[in-house]
């Protein structure tokens, strides 16, 4: 990446980030979502490509985030890309703060859900977590907010959805790289452990 800003509309946020050292584009307090936010700071930049790595996501690999890029780079016709990581415990897929996906056949985006999707009607299904990382492309992205948000977006609370009710599809490219979302107390105690972990092992 060339340039990594944080977009925030919280002075304490702002100021920690300033602390060591990072850049910060301060945005309207009144978005809907992390993507609106996004757009609102990118509209600033003249990238072409830009990624949104929220700020629950802590534990993102570099090497995941390339294999998001690379849906872009690869196909000058992909508008945006997203990650998914196969789910190897039922606790976890039954857990609607991690959110679900389900993929076409070609790796396109069919639903996102906090319910556990597919229905295992059989047994034997394999679930997949998206992680909350996106790429997209300038002109996609600054058009963002202007698209309407649907009753599937508003019902799972899922920013990425705006774009599957717009007809916009999603290319989700597969991870191996576990992450944790921080979505509750469990999760930060979860994700502090680890980085007092590095910090001590290196």
């Amino acid at each position: 990446m060339c340039k990594v800003l944080i977009a925030t509309d919280d002075e304490r946020i702002a100021a920690a980030a300033a602390g060591f050292g990072a850049e910060v584009a301060m945005t309207s307090p009144d978005h809907p979502s992390g993507t609106d936010r996004v757009a609102e700071a990118a509209a600033r930049t003249g990238a072409g490509v830009i990624v949104n790595i929220q700020g629950d996501e802590p534990l993102i690999d570099p090497a995941a985030i390339d294999d998001a890029i690379s849906c872009l780079l690869d196909d000058p016709g992909c508008q945006m890309a997203t990650l998914k990581k196969r789910i190897c415990s039922a606790e976890e897929a039954a857990n609607p703060n991690v959110v679900k996906v389900v993929t076409s056949l070609d790796g396109y985006a069919l639903y996102f859900s906090r319910s556990p999707i597919p229905y295992d009607r059989g047994g034997g299904a394999t679930y997949w977590k998206h992680i909350g990382l996106y790429v997209y492309r300038r002109g996609l992205l600054l058009g963002y907010s202007a698209l309407k948000a649907g009753v599937l977006e508003q019902n799972e609370k899922l920013e990425q959805l705006r774009a599957l009710e717009n007809g916009i599809p999603i290319r989700v490219a597969e991870t191996t790289y576990e992450t944790i979302g921080v979505d509750t107390p469990e999760d930060l105690s979860s994700v502090q452990a680890i980085f007092t972990s590095l910090l001590r092992h290196g």
